[in-house]
């Protein structure tokens, strides 16, 4: 061995602090992360690499990994793809990361309609699948129900058709490019819709972290400038779609639970509405339910 020679441990060292000075939080954790993605090893296999020499190839390809996150791109796209549901999902700048809040999202949604005893829908809409991860979770906890997943997206559509591809749910889950409800006669077709639309204010989008504002597609941000232009489309346009009885959960920013509650408590033809508070007590789902008569 050189003198020359980088130890994986050395370099790890290394790139944690070429991280932490580009303003990346947790920076020896997304290090470690991106070490493991060139190696393909576990976290356990490369604790036991650490005093082994790096390769020059792998050094030129963390290298251009390490330049990438050093720019603010996501550790998601740079990878590929992410955990959500404690199932893997592929990702590009197409499409949005899948974040907590949306796990809030689903898990209110199957909570309510468990303890509401709704039983299992016959037809659910995704609504703005981005990358189809909830059309992916409503398919697998409700394996007998038909699946309608849309977005006004092309390159959304494929990266959601790449993985509802990889969980095996062709069968089960349809894809549709669509203006959000535009596509739909207005009669009765869905049990449940569940979406998480466009919702921050334009004028905010600039103060977002580098990792959103610069990366992350604004097409799947923007909800205008109150937030709400998609919410109150949604809030009108579903009326007609739910069955009576039928639930609407959508994810929503903190900042406008109110005026998200407002819009659809003045469109009538809901009962049930109300915003409700996420695990870190931010007002993050509306849900509502087409009144049955």
């Amino acid at each position: 061995m050189s003198d020359n020679t980088i130890l994986i441990h050395q370099f790890l060292t290394a790139a944690t602090a070429t991280l932490a000075q580009a303003g990346v939080e947790d920076s020896h954790l997304e290090a470690e992360l991106l070490l493991r993605h060139c190696l393909d090893v576990s976290r356990s296999k490369l604790f036991l690499l650490h005093d082994q020499p790096v390769e020059e190839a792998t050094e030129r390809y963390f290298g251009e990994l390490l330049r990438r996150r050093c720019q603010r791109e996501p550790l998601q796209y740079i990878m590929g793809s992410c955990e959500f549901w404690s199932l893997d999902f592929f990702v590009s700048t197409a499409v949005l990361i899948p974040r907590p809040e949306t796990e809030f999202l689903l898990d209110h949604c199957f909570s309510t309609l468990q303890h509401n005893a709704s039983g299992q829908p016959q037809c659910v809409l995704d609504l703005c699948t981005g990358s189809g991860i909830i059309a992916t979770i409503l398919a697998k906890e409700f394996p007998r129900s038909k699946v309608i997943a849309t977005d006004f997206s092309q390159e959304a559509l494929g990266m959601a058709r790449k993985n509802i591809s990889h969980h095996d749910l062709n069968e089960q889950v349809h894809l549709l490019r669509a203006d959000l409800l535009t596509a739909f006669s207005r009669t009765p077709l869905f049990d449940l819709i569940v979406t998480n639309p466009p919702y921050v204010k334009a004028g905010d989008i600039p103060t977002l972290e580098p990792e959103v504002r610069d990366w992350e597609p604004h097409l799947a941000l923007s909800g205008g400038n109150s937030g709400l232009n998609c919410v109150a489309r949604i809030c009108e346009d579903a009326k007609s779609l739910l069955q009576p009885g039928g639930w609407l959960f959508m994810e929503i920013g903190s900042d406008i639970g109110q005026e998200v509650e407002q819009v659809f408590l003045e469109a009538g033809g809901y009962e049930q509405v109300k915003v409700v508070p996420d695990w870190a007590g931010q007002p993050r789902v509306l849900q509502a339910r087409r009144m049955a008569g």
